[in-house]
């Protein structure tokens, strides 16, 4: 007699050991805690199988579970592929989404990846800028969806994370205790004029020894080891590396990474692209709010 997997189920558990912990997997899937978990319950008693070791503060697949894993994530795929080729194809068209370049990583490539399989027929529009930039070509219309970094949020925007900003250079590098300190910034960069007050303050000669236009220009110096950097925590290529100063350097504020989103209106594919991003960020322990729109 044939049997069928219970794909829901299926999906929580890949989401559980993708996420590692059961809170994450709800705020992914939009689901509350108990759901999943009783998702999870019904599908090890489906197979009688133990999948998942709890018995650690992060959950983990067990031998069994890594075994379904690989065949889940391949029957998932199938079954979402075969859905948005077989189902509504009133998402056409093409989303602009603006993203200041320095926080591109770690989330936004796996975003991008996410909604090219859930709309298909959709064309994403990526556009990098400077966050002043951004949020004037969201209030023209010209961006679907922005993110920006900020020491505050409009009224509209969603606050996605808070992160320090921090020193960041070569790996193992010494730039940051030459003196006067080079620094290398884009002139539009909101955190130049941050980091130079902040210098400044600690009564630290500075100079700005790479002004530029481009952040390629940038990274290219701190990897070579002749100045300094001020970015968002965890957003640094892997080739870069924060400064660990011991307080040699001044510490320097924290910001809020915020996104804005158009109306259903202006783009009824707006706000799915929001969702994911909202999701990509998550980290609440509670089951997260749908994003709202702006105007």
């Amino acid at each position: 007699m044939a049997r069928n997997l219970d794909l829901t189920a299926l999906r929580s558990f890949v989401a559980v050991a993708d996420t590692g912990g059961v809170t994450r997997a709800a705020a992914q899937l939009h689901l509350t805690q108990s759901a999943v978990s009783m998702q999870l319950k019904r599908l090890e008693e489906s197979l009688n199988q133990s999948l998942l070791d709890r018995s650690n503060r992060s959950v983990t697949p067990t031998a069994q579970g890594e075994l379904l894993l690989s065949y889940g994530r391949r029957l998932l795929a199938l079954n979402d592929e075969v859905w948005n080729r077989m189902t509504d194809t009133k998402f056409e068209g093409e989303v602009v989404f603006g993203v200041p370049h320095d926080i591109v990583y770690p989330h936004i490539p796996k975003v991008l990846k996410q909604f090219s399989q859930a709309y298909p027929r959709v064309k994403v529009n990526l556009v990098s800028s400077f966050t002043t930039e951004l949020k004037a070509m969201f209030a023209a219309g010209d961006c679907d969806v922005i993110l920006t970094t900020e020491a505050g949020r409009d009224e509209n925007a969603v606050k996605l994370t808070e992160l320090d900003l921090v020193w960041y250079g070569a790996p193992n590098g010494t730039a940051w205790k030459e003196r006067p300190l080079r620094m290398a910034s884009e002139k539009q960069c909101i955190f130049r004029a941050i980091s130079a007050k902040a210098l400044d303050q600690a009564g630290i000669d500075w100079e700005m020894g790479v002004d530029t236009t481009s952040s390629m220009t940038v990274e290219a110096s701190l990897s070579a080891d002749i100045a300094v950097h001020a970015r968002l925590k965890g957003t640094g290529p892997q080739y870069l590396e924060e400064i660990e100063h011991g307080g040699a350097l001044p510490e320097l504020p924290k910001f809020q990474v915020n996104m804005l989103v158009a109306t259903t209106a202006q783009n009824p594919i707006a706000g799915e692209l929001g969702e994911m991003v909202r999701a990509a960020y998550c980290e609440d322990m509670d089951r997260p709010s749908r994003v709202r729109l702006a105007g």
